[in-house]
């Protein structure tokens, strides 16, 4: 009889570890299922009271850990990371879950029910926000942006940013755990359940009242991104070739009515500011043209950088990407300034990567800008998470975003976090034009940052005191 029981155990707990790693792997990676990152803590939070806590903590990791090696071939095979950092990137939120599962499992068994339902997202917040403070990458595989495609849920970044998401994310999956616990009063999980409900529901009603906004203005963009293997510098032959054809684009794009044209990073070798191509565009069309450059044209600097060509300007406006990519671009010296460009609508600047740090869409959303230009170079893999990362920061400071990648995604995209158009460069040429909605957003995210994270932060002090007093 107790083998028996021992081997149901033995089975119940690998079809919990298996149905997590299942939702795990749909729900998380370079294009995840929004709706399985809610499902993927439940069987292993249902888990964890009914064995030891060691081998909840086990299962939590195993789980996590098989789900997320959905991102091996995108990080070593693609991008070519070193394997000990791809397994350092993979393992360590998985040990933060296990964490997250012991912290729960802890208080949930001295009947601490509703602080038990706190604990796994108060713990992941505080481990996502030291690893946006601390990290390289900024907030890149952030578990929020794994909800882009749930448009009212997103929306709660314009006031906790992506920490409220998180918390949410894992105190749904958290509270479903609880309802299935015998051992909890009937009136503790019902308590517990209410309350969780009530946050989520307050979320979608405040996210579908969001998305009704009405637009103040529009203008229409155009973006395009040429497919090429090298980086030409573009008073050679084979720049001017290209020049040539980013020439013709535009002309195709402003006859649509492009307002403005923008054009990915890095596309060529600039040791100067002057192009007659894109300046003489500027001017007969009327049009905004942004075009991302490695520039030489600084005494001891090398750029990765945007020159924006206006109609009524004799010389581009020069933004200098800030947040640079470790390894592949230790060459360049980081830009320090923001850029916004005159007139209206308010439109600001910006390079790829510097959308994965929330301190460049903080520091435009107090410049009150309306749209961010975003020219960028992905991995083919990563263009719908890189382009919904650039959005995510549109929804937090309230600003629309034209964002045109080589290798990735085309995608327009408004301050709500909608794509208004989207084309995909993943090894080839494209290009679009839309008419893009803005706004005059200001939101309680831009005014008071992370609030919530810091609340957070306090609330998971509070817990660990809890779970660490002696029974009395």
């Amino acid at each position: 009889m107790a083998s028996r029981l021992e081997h149901s155990r033995l089975l119940t707990g690998l079809a919990a570890m298996a149905l997590s790693a299942a939702a795990w792997w749909f729900g998380s990676g370079v294009h995840p299922l929004w709706w399985a990152t809610w499902l993927a803590p439940v069987p292993i939070l249902w888990l964890a009271p009914r064995i030891r806590a060691g081998a909840a903590a086990l299962a939590a990791l195993v789980a996590y850990i098989a789900g997320t090696c959905n991102v091996w071939h995108y990080m070593h095979d693609a991008i070519g990371l070193p394997l000990a950092v791809v397994i350092y990137t993979i393992a360590l939120p998985g040990t933060m879950l296990a964490l997250c599962t012991l912290l729960y499992r802890r208080l949930l068994l001295r009947d601490r029910v509703l602080a038990a339902a706190c604990a796994p997202p108060a713990l992941w917040v505080a481990f996502e926000y030291a690893n946006n403070r601390l990290s390289p990458h900024g907030t890149f595989f952030n578990i929020a942006y794994t909800q882009m495609d749930a448009l009212p849920v997103i929306q709660l970044a314009a006031v906790t940013g992506l920490w409220g998401i998180g918390f949410l994310l894992l105190l749904v999956p958290t509270a479903l755990a609880i309802q299935g616990t015998p051992r909890i009063a009937p009136r503790q999980r019902a308590f517990t359940g209410a309350v969780v409900m009530a946050c989520l529901a307050a979320t979608l009603a405040y996210g579908g009242w969001r998305l009704q906004a009405p637009a103040t203005s529009t203008l229409r963009v155009g973006l395009v991104s040429l497919e090429h293997r090298q980086q030409p510098a573009w008073d050679g032959p084979e720049g001017q070739a290209l020049s040539a054809r980013y020439g013709d684009a535009i002309e195709r794009l402003a006859g649509q009515g492009a307002q403005a044209v923008v054009m990915p990073e890095a596309s060529f070798v600039a040791t100067d500011a002057t192009h007659p191509v894109f300046a003489q565009a500027a001017r007969r069309h009327g049009l905004v043209v942004d075009i991302g450059v490695d520039y030489r044209g600084e005494p001891g600097a090398e750029r990765n950088a945007s020159l924006v060509f206006l109609p009524d300007a004799s010389a581009p406006v020069i933004y200098g990407k800030h947040h640079l990519i470790p390894g592949f671009e230790d060459k360049y010296t980081p830009g320090r300034e923001y850029r916004m460009l005159p007139g209206q609508p308010r439109a600001g600047l910006a390079i790829c990567k510097d959308m994965d740090f929330i301190d460049v869409g903080r520091a435009y959303g107090r410049l009150d800008a309306q749209l961010l230009l975003v020219p960028a170079w992905d991995f083919d893999l990563d263009g719908w998470l890189h382009s919904r990362m650039a959005m995510m920061r549109g929804v937090e400071q309230g600003f629309a975003v034209a964002r045109v990648a080589r290798k990735g995604r085309l995608t327009l995209s408004d301050d709500r976090g909608r794509v208004i158009a989207e084309a995909t460069s993943e090894g080839q040429g494209a290009e679009l034009v839309g008419d893009l909605p803005l706004r005059e957003t200001h939101t309680l995210y831009a005014r008071w940052g992370d609030w919530f994270a810091w609340l957070d932060v306090a609330s998971l002090l509070a817990l660990l005191a809890l779970a660490g007093r002696k029974r009395t």
